[in-house]
């Protein structure tokens, strides 16, 4: 099996199962299916700037709530 960019050959051993599984990584560490499912459709430059600050909103209470004492156990 010998891998070339994007694309897996299979070897004289003929193991499709194998070489479709290292393609499948190979496409994933890529980034191509994200970019893809990204250019589908048109996202407005306002609408995804409102999206980026509600991900930053919900990191930072995520932040805070793992920065509280725990609840007090009597």
């Amino acid at each position: 099996m010998k891998l070339n960019g994007r694309s897996v050959l299979v070897g004289p051993d003929g193991n499709v199962d194998k070489a479709m599984r290292k393609f499948k990584k190979k496409i994933q560490n890529s980034g191509l299916l994200l970019e893809l499912r990204e250019r589908e459709t048109y996202v407005k430059p306002t609408t995804r700037r409102k999206v980026k600050k509600g991900q930053a909103k919900s990191r930072w209470k995520k932040y805070l709530r793992s920065q509280e004492l725990p609840p007090r156990q009597y």
